[in-house]
């Protein structure tokens, strides 16, 4: 008996092997998931983030990992207080990766707290927060004003009385005071003067009326 062997040509294997190769690369491509594009991040800071620092300094400094995109409203940095009050001193400033913002010089100790956006590289915007510490106020404290007597008043008080004076508004002079009573001077003079005359009338009358009697008593002897 006679065997007939038949050989299949070569393509026909390596088709299927190099389409499941094929397969494969694409699956491994299409299911490893790409790198992100990565913002731009925060690598250090001038307080550094969670420390205490002696005083507050005078500006805050913050690094980035590349170089930021500047420009009106990219950039944005607030530091305030414990009581929530702002202690920047300016607008901060974009040289490269570097953003400078100028301090106030006297701040109260406490925790301070940093809030920071920017616009990096690749033109998103990125944000972030941190906080630290100052130890020492550099507040100044308030010069007392010196104390002064109050100043005497010029309005006297209810127990004291103003000054009398020789005349008052509507009260007539000396002067004035005589010749209004000079009438009634004058009228006084003549009803006296006329008193003494009447008197002496009468007293010459009583004299003669005397005489005439001697006269008729003598002439009776």
């Amino acid at each position: 008996m006679h065997t007939t062997v038949r050989h299949r040509p070569a393509a026909l294997l390596t088709a299927p092997l190099a389409l499941a190769a094929t397969l494969l690369t694409a699956f491994l491509v299409l299911g490893t998931p790409l790198p992100a594009s990565a913002h731009d991040s925060l690598q250090a800071s001038s307080p550094a983030a969670d420390t205490t620092v002696e005083t507050l300094p005078a500006e805050l400094t913050l690094t980035f990992s590349a170089k930021l995109i500047d420009g009106e409203g990219a950039t944005e940095v607030v530091v305030t207080d414990a009581a929530g009050r702002s202690v920047t001193d300016g607008a901060a400033t974009v040289d490269g990766a570097i953003v400078t913002l100028p301090l106030v010089a006297e701040a109260d100790a406490g925790v301070y707290h940093v809030i920071w956006k920017v616009v990096s590289s690749d033109g998103h915007p990125t944000d972030g927060e941190f906080s630290f510490t100052v130890a020492t106020s550099t507040l100044t404290e308030p010069t007392a004003a010196p104390t002064t007597a109050p100043a005497p008043s010029e309005t006297p008080s209810a127990e004291q009385s103003p000054p009398a004076t020789a005349t008052t508004e509507g009260t007539p002079a000396d002067g004035d005071a005589f010749l209004g009573a000079l009438p009634w001077i004058i009228g006084a003079v003549v009803v006296a003067g006329l008193g003494g005359a009447v008197v002496a009338v009468m007293v010459s009358r009583a004299r003669r009326r005397g005489a005439a009697s001697d006269s008729d008593d003598a002439s009776a002897r």
